[in-house]
């Protein structure tokens, strides 16, 4: 199985959709995929992201479904914190919490780096761990048993399907560091997402146990082959 994680295209965050260019992006995409072919297309519940899967459902003729779990405003309500303006940011974009989130003893913790004191005034426990029951319960369903303890997957049936799903920045941080057994503080800090990147991870559905690889990590491809100038958040051109 190959899971393509969709990051949404360039937003207009309030009113809830996407920018010209945005849409650009999302038109670009449904042209990757259409090369390829997609079985199932899954999507945050916002508008960016389904305005983002949009094309490529109406290119492939596949009927997104919806996953609440994976909207943005979940991610935001368990893993932001407030500034020194009392405004809630999310807690990466804060050096305060940069620093703790790097600190070794934290590093050290692994996948319970939520439990240092550093947090213990926040949300994180219970955001990680509604985001891990969420995350096994997708992935049982499509045939890949989480073990977390060894930090891989037991194959439960054969699938050789590739399956998109269309969401968040955000989101997709605390999602992908799930997946892949790999801790949030690490990709929270030091591995982002760009509007409309294909994170790309392969299932290996013919082995017992399955480790998932990561293939391409936000790859923006798409925009490159439509011309379409590339830039990390608009401010870094790349």
């Amino acid at each position: 199985m190959i899971l393509y994680y969709v990051r949404h295209g360039d937003p207009i965050y309030d009113p809830d959709s996407l920018t010209e260019l945005g849409k650009k992006q999302a038109e670009a995409l449904s042209k990757r995929f259409l090369n390829y072919g997609l079985d199932e297309i899954y999507a945050s519940t916002s508008i960016r992201a389904q305005m983002t899967a949009q094309p490529t459902c109406e290119k492939l003729g596949i009927e997104k479904v919806l996953l609440p779990w994976a909207n943005e405003s979940l991610a935001w309500d368990y893993f932001t914190v407030k500034n020194e303006n009392g405004e809630k940011r999310w807690v990466f974009h804060l050096e305060s919490y940069r620093q703790k989130l790097n600190h070794p003893e934290v590093r050290d913790l692994g996948a319970k780096w939520y439990t240092h004191p550093f947090f213990k005034e926040t949300n994180f426990a219970n955001g990680a761990q509604h985001i891990d029951r969420e995350v096994d319960a997708f992935f049982a369903s499509l045939g890949f048993e989480h073990n977390r303890e060894r930090a891989c997957y037991r194959v439960t049936k054969k699938n050789e399907k590739r399956v998109a799903l269309f969401a968040h920045e955000g989101f997709g941080k605390i999602f992908l560091s799930s997946v892949l057994d790999i801790p949030y503080p690490m990709v929270s800090i030091k591995m982002e997402l760009g509007h409309s990147g294909v994170t790309v991870i392969h299932f290996d559905e013919n082995a017992e146990i399955c480790y998932p690889r990561l293939l391409q990590w936000s790859n923006d491809s798409h925009l490159y082959k439509e011309g379409i100038l590339t830039g990390y958040q608009n401010w870094i051109d790349i």
